[in-house]
Formats: C-alpha cells, sequence, structure tokens
C-alpha cells in the first residue's frame, strides 16, 4: 500500500473516491481542488463539493485551491507524495508535476473511446451498450496515457446521472486494487488510431426541436440534472420516453392527450411526455400544461 497519496478533484465523483480512500486508511497527505466560486442569483460563495465533504465531516486534511497548477510546484514537491490520483480535477497537469510522483487517473470511459470531459454524457449520447471507468498513468498529452486497469459495466436504460453514481463506485474499487498492486501491473498502450473525444456541454446542447424521437430520449438521459432538454420557447422537459422511433410525422405536433401525459410526433417517431417545467415555475404535469395553454390533439406543441 502507497504511504502517501496527493488527491486532485472536484466534483461528487471525485468526492466519492476521496472517501473510499480514506476508509481504506490511505495516509491523504492533502487534497487539491478547484477555487470556491460564487453561484445563484445572489452568487453566494460556495465550496466545492469535496472541500464542503471535508469541512461537513471535520476531516482534517490541507487543501489547496490554486488557479493554476503551475503555482504548485514547490507545495507539491514539499508533500513528497508516492501517488497523484486524479480524479474529475478540473485542470490539466504540467510535466513538471507529472513528474514528481506516478499520476493516475480515473476516467469515465473504457478508453480510448471518449477522451475529454464529458465521457459519461457521450456513451448515453451515443446509445452504446457498455461503459466504465479506466485507471490510466498520465501523461501529458489529453487522457492518453498508459492503461493500468479498466471495469465495463451494462449502460442499460441508465441515465448520467445514475451512470455518475454506478461509476463512482467502481473507479473507487478500482483506485484501492491499482494502488495496492501497482508494483505487478504492466502499463498498456492506449491504440491511439481507435481514440474518440467529447468536448464540455452547453445550455445551448439541451435544445431539442422534434426532429428524432431516438436521439432526444438519449439526450433527455444524457443530459439528467442538467441541462435537461427544453424547446425553443424554454419550456424544459421533466419526464418522457419514447413511444416510437420510426413512423414519419409532421414535427411536433399533439397526437395524443391523456390525464398524466401527452404524446408528441417527431419528424421521425413520437415522444411521450409526462412532465414539463415552464421558465421559471415549478415543474407540472404536461396534459395539465397543455390545458392551461388550451392545446389540443393536433397542434404544435413548443
Amino acid at each position: 500500500m502507497a504511504n502517501k497519496v496527493l488527491f486532485m478533484g472536484t466534483p461528487p465523483f471525485a468526492t466519492n473516491v476521496f472517501k473510499t480512500l480514506i476508509n481504506n486508511n490511505y495516509d491523504i497527505v492533502a487534497l487539491y481542488t478547484q477555487p470556491d466560486k460564487k453561484v445563484g442569483r445572489k452568487q453566494l460563495l460556495t465550496y466545492p463539493h469535496i472541500k464542503q465533504y471535508c469541512v461537513n465531516s471535520n476531516i482534517n486534511i490541507k487543501i489547496y485551491q490554486p488557479l493554476d497548477l503551475k503555482d504548485s510546484l514547490f507545495d507539491i514537491n514539499s508533500l513528497k507524495p508516492d501517488f497523484i490520483v486524479v480524479v474529475a480535477y478540473g485542470q490539466i497537469l504540467p510535466q513538471n508535476i507529472l513528474s514528481i510522483a506516478p499520476c493516475i487517473n480515473l476516467h469515465a470511459s473504457i478508453l480510448p473511446l471518449y477522451r475529454g470531459a464529458i465521457p459519461i454524457q457521450q456513451a448515453v449520447l451515443n446509445d452504446d451498450k457498455y461503459t466504465g471507468v479506466t485507471a490510466m498513468l498520465m501523461e501529458a498529452g489529453l487522457d492518453s496515457g498508459d492503461m493500468l486497469s479498466c471495469h465495463y459495466i451494462k449502460i442499460d436504460d441508465k441515465n448520467s446521472v445514475e451512470l455518475f453514481d454506478k461509476l463512482s463506485l467502481i473507479a473507487s474499487d478500482l483506485i484501492v486494487y491499482v494502488l495496492n498492486n501497482f508494483v505487478r501491473i504492466k502499463p498498456k498502450k492506449q491504440l491511439q488510431t481507435s481514440a474518440t473525444y467529447c468536448a464540455k456541454i452547453t445550455k445551448q446542447h439541451g435544445k431539442i426541436s422534434f426532429e428524432n424521437s431516438f436521439d432526444i430520449y438519449n439526450k433527455f438521459k444524457a443530459y439528467k440534472g442538467w441541462p435537461g432538454i427544453f424547446t425553443k420557447n424554454g419550456l424544459k422537459i421533466i419526464s418522457c420516453d419514447i413511444d416510437d422511433k420510426n413512423t414519419k410525422n409532421k414535427k411536433a405536433k399533439i397526437v395524443d392527450i391523456q390525464k398524466q401525459y401527452i404524446k408528441v410526433a417527431c419528424t421521425n417517431g413520437v415522444l411521450t411526455i409526462y412532465e414539463v417545467q415552464p421558465i421559471g415555475k415549478k415543474p407540472m404535469n404536461c396534459a395539465d400544461y397543455c390545458r392551461g395553454k388550451r392545446l389540443k390533439e393536433g397542434d404544435i406543441f413548443e
């Protein structure tokens, strides 16, 4: 077992891995996370999730929040870590830090697929059957380092939030295995010609236009939580399902209104919508929304 681990991470996914290392009695010499930031309309200064966990749990650990890791070389050298574990940290590690100790990154895909910022969402968007977590040795390239171990799971019909939870548990077990067996693991080169990349999500990625019901449903699952999916008028779709994939229809036409749902035609297929949220209001039953807007079967749902 490694004597000293420096941990770098920011969101809940990283927090779960961090907790596992603590529970397995690793000596966490310091935590590096993103700076506090102002959130919401009131612009309240808010801790990153992993820092808030440390505060709430009374974990006595050094916490560093540099704007740029290039300014942290002295501090990290002085900590003398045996390993640097990186999980959704949010900054690229410069080469002089990569050279201090083996840097192990946990990436939520089966590399070399989906290098980059949103591997979980991308797997859902692409309707993949499997995803997983890869532990790799970090290098200067983006998620291109040698692989140490990986673990597959079936996606089934899980949305991105459900996969985040599942994969964070897998990542937690994987890092314990890798750290405990590091000297016996033979790193494996990634097949660079098979690499794919995924960019960050913006709010506009959630906008839909009722073209393809299958694509909309995958968007709904992928963007669960944020940014969600919404119509061109900003109506957010909170709950939906795919009714049909193949029929050719008039786009956005309401084809059925029932007590608990409505069905909206897409250019290809039909979408069943259960719950929506108008701008500035609480979520509500979609059929009630239509009645309030005096929308009926045959009208365009926008």
